[in-house]
């Protein structure tokens, strides 16, 4: 994997914050996420470095906080801002970074451009994280034949949720990319249970260049 990551996801709440802290655990990895999209329930950086318990320092500064839970063109407008899509550049970094997506691939980030488009113009390789529940194959295969069709580099896919080998090996043996593993339903959320999670389910050298 190159030093810097994009983890995206197929859909809404499929679990990218989640696996954003356990890769950052795994990988000594710094963490951004560039566009917060509602506040209700505080912003996704806060949450990792609960969920690590990692210094502020391996946390950088959103570069879009908006509102409302909504898709970013739309929360974006709310607020009266326009997300400049020429000027949301990832950052320098000491070391891996891992850049969490907002949404799924198609979303709008405003009424010209998408988020793929986005991760086009970055040229860094995805890691796409999909559930394992009813509808995944739909929107998995999708979501990999959208990144296809830009050139986009997938590293692989990370599935969340109840094991289902059935629709890991549809979507595997349809779309012929790497399967990484599978995070399940953790009871709790902290250094020791992510740590864990990944040593059981995933294999460090699979993320490695």
């Amino acid at each position: 994997m190159s030093e810097q990551c994009v983890i995206t996801g197929t859909d809404t709440d499929v679990g990218k914050t989640v696996v954003s802290a356990m890769l950052m655990l795994a990988l000594g990895a710094s963490y951004w996420k560039p566009v917060q999209c509602g506040l209700a329930g505080g912003v996704d950086t806060k949450a990792v470095q609960r969920m690590t318990q990692l210094p502020a320092s391996r946390f950088l500064e959103e570069r879009y906080i908006l509102s409302e839970p909504l898709s970013p063109h739309r929360a974006a407008e709310l607020d009266n801002v326009t997300i400049d899509i020429q000027a949301l550049n990832p950052p320098q970094t000491d070391g891996a970074l891992l850049i969490e997506g907002a949404g799924g691939l198609m979303v709008p980030m405003n009424r010209e451009r998408l988020q793929i488009d986005v991760f086009k113009k970055w040229n860094l390789p995805v890691i796409l994280v999909a559930r394992t529940g009813l509808g995944t194959i739909n929107h998995t295969l999708l979501s990999l034949e959208a990144l296809a069709q830009r050139r986009i580099a997938l590293h692989g896919i990370i599935f969340t949720g109840d094991e289902n080998t059935d629709t890991i090996r549809t979507i595997r043996e349809f779309s012929k990319v790497r399967v990484l593993g599978r995070l399940p339903v953790l009871d709790s959320l902290n250094p020791l249970t992510l740590s864990k999670a990944f040593e059981d389910n995933f294999v460090l050298k699979d993320f490695m260049i």
